[in-house]
């Protein structure tokens, strides 16, 4: 009996360390923030965002319209008013908003106000989307700062946040899907495909001549 009774306290302190590991999970994921941008295509912003450390995950979708459950159809074929956008979830503590701003503004036009690139129509503009005065404020800077850069007006706007409808699943990481999908250039797996979209498209060539070697993500691909 007195060896079970020297057992207690032990049992106690690991269901107290048990109890620790157990909460510390909420306040890990109440860490991520979100951060909501349209740059024309959401496969390449996704691939993009992706790619930097501290980002969690890039999700592809529609967003700033007045369509409920958008589709892709509805969102290409204008009058919807969303953006392709992409919703980037990210550690604060280990990439801050601003630098991911500064990042996106290098990775696109933002003097272009028709589209972006190849892609032309109102799903296709830049955009910040923010939900509260500070993240405004600091999209405000950083847009001026890239103009500044660039001795252009920029024309990407701040908007208040709206429902965020996540694109089809088939969108989703498409750069580095393997599925089979018929293009103009023939049959190709997505990942091929992917690269030979926004190659014709000249994004990277473009985003290059813009931003030279601030450019982030152009000489990636």
């Amino acid at each position: 009996m007195r060896f079970l009774e020297s057992l207690r306290p032990i049992t106690l302190m690991g269901l107290i360390a048990i109890g620790t590991v157990a909460n510390a999970n909420p306040v890990q994921a109440q860490s991520t923030e979100v951060l909501t941008v349209a740059g024309g295509c959401f496969w390449c912003v996704e691939s993009d965002f992706e790619s930097v450390p501290g980002v969690t995950e890039a999700v592809s979708g529609y967003t700033g319209g007045k369509t409920e459950n958008p589709t892709y159809k509805d969102v290409s074929r204008g009058g919807s008013g969303h953006y392709e956008a992409v919703q980037i979830s990210f550690d604060p503590a280990k990439v801050s908003r601003e630098h991911l701003l500064e990042l996106f503004f290098r990775s696109v036009d933002p003097t272009d106000a028709g589209g972006q690139f190849c892609d032309r129509g109102e799903s296709y503009r830049t955009a910040v989307f923010v939900s509260n005065e500070e993240e405004k404020t600091l999209a405000k800077q950083v847009i001026s700062d890239a103009q500044e850069a660039l001795g252009r007006k920029v024309v990407t706007p701040v908007l208040p946040v709206k429902p965020f409808y996540e694109a089809e699943d088939y969108h989703q990481d498409y750069y580095k899907g393997e599925s089979l999908v018929f293009t103009r250039f023939g049959p190709k797996r997505q990942a091929a495909a992917y690269k030979r979209y926004r190659q014709a498209c000249g994004r990277d060539q473009r985003v290059a001549q813009l931003w030279g070697d601030a450019a982030p993500f152009a000489k990636d691909h």
